[in-house]
């Protein structure tokens, strides 16, 4: 089961980690003016084609990394909308280390360290699976092409038929 862990969408409206509970998550701690944005491209498509299946994607803005997301939450959500016809559940911007680290990023890191078991979180687009029986807990760097996640999907989805 996952955690009873609170989740502000960039709407503000109020949900749970939990809520997702049965359901493949794919988490992605986002940015508008990242090297690494067109990503969101790749994800929305990842989105469209295992949405059906149970997939979520959710993505987390956070200017922790150059201040590559000065935006407030209507212009993240509008560039995201605009510009990548995002339709997955995008939030509020949260930090992903330090002080002020959300505690679905504690959650994600202990469950998943990174090279040689760090878990700070070393720049945007860090990806993040849990399969739906939130057994499955892997971490993807920056750079890893989403289509490299998808072959995953692919597996995860495929063992559970």
């Amino acid at each position: 089961m996952l955690p009873e862990i609170d989740l502000i969408r960039i709407d503000g409206k109020v949900e749970s980690l939990a809520d997702y509970n049965g359901k493949t998550l794919l988490i992605v701690n986002v940015a508008s003016n990242c090297g690494f944005t067109p990503q969101y491209r790749d994800l929305q498509q990842l989105y469209l084609d295992f949405n059906g299946k149970g997939l979520e994607v959710l993505a987390f803005p956070c200017n922790q990394f150059g201040a590559q997301e000065p935006g407030n939450s209507k212009e993240i959500q509008n560039f995201c909308t605009q510009r990548y016809a995002v339709t997955f559940p995008v939030f509020s911007k949260i930090d992903v280390n330090g002080a002020n680290e959300h505690k679905i990023y504690t959650y994600l890191k202990k469950r998943a360290p990174g090279v040689l078991g760090t878990t700070k979180i070393k720049w945007n687009f860090t990806k993040f699976i849990i399969d739906n029986e939130n057994m499955l807990v892997k971490r993807y760097a920056p750079q890893t092409p989403v289509i490299e996640i998808r072959k995953d999907l692919v597996e995860i989805f495929s063992d559970e038929n």
